[in-house]
């Protein structure tokens, strides 16, 4: 014998499925995060890492900030400091120091945090070991602010092919993702994920990519052309 259904309930529960049924899936849009004025960094702060420097095949090429690179001008590659910011670089294994503008982006291995031209290599006796630790000390931000963008570097490529599949990946798992590439006599392809707009928020990113998806080395970098 089958239970009786009460008439009202009966009709309820049709709805519900009836309605269930028929609902459609929406996409919701994904939206980049907002340009946001990220204070710069204080005069003062201090960061510790390696340092390596750069000067062939870059030299007379475009640096990021669209300045012609010189490697024998005192300039220097940072991942997230503004343009124009002044460092004074010291080579904490003979305590010798440089003072560098950052006119562009780098360096792109994991472990390092500055990559400095020829000449402020020179300045601080490192061009024969290549890396070398040092203290970056900020001595003077630049005289316009710049609306910020940040993103996780979470590979970086020789061949486009492998650089574009990454790229896939990261906007399916994060929403966002881009490649950029870094000129020279072997074009390099930088996959970066995710549009922040703090280094602390991207920086949160990161530690969810290395999680996710085992990317020991995706660190936080600055999008200057978001």
């Amino acid at each position: 014998m089958w239970p009786v259904v009460p008439r009202r309930a009966f009709l309820a529960a049709f709805l519900v499925a009836f309605l269930a049924a028929c609902r459609k899936k929406t996409k919701v849009a994904r939206h980049q995060r907002p340009l946001a004025n990220v204070p710069a960094p204080k005069v003062g702060d201090v960061e510790s890492g390696i340092a390596s420097w750069y000067g062939h095949p870059y030299h007379g090429r475009q640096a990021a900030n669209g300045e012609i690179y010189d490697m024998e001008k005192l300039t220097a590659a940072h991942r997230t400091l503004p343009f124009n910011t002044w460092v004074r670089v010291e080579n904490v294994s003979n305590s010798m120091t440089v003072d560098v503008r950052i006119t562009d982006r780098g360096p792109f291995i994991g472990n390092r945090i500055i990559d400095l031209s020829h000449a402020a290599a020179q300045k601080i006796a490192m061009l024969g070991s290549g890396i070398t630790p040092v203290k970056l000390l900020i001595i003077a931000n630049p005289a316009v602010p710049e609306a910020s963008v940040f993103a996780v570097q979470v590979g970086l490529f020789r061949n486009h092919d492998n650089a574009l599949r990454l790229e896939q990946q990261m906007q399916t798992r994060y929403g966002a993702a881009r490649i950029v590439e870094r000129e020279g006599s072997v074009p390099m392809y930088r996959v970066l994920a995710g549009t922040e707009p703090t280094p602390q928020s991207a920086e949160v990113l990161a530690v969810r990519i290395r999680s996710d998806i085992s990317v020991p080395e995706a660190f936080v970098v600055r999008l200057d052309k978001p």
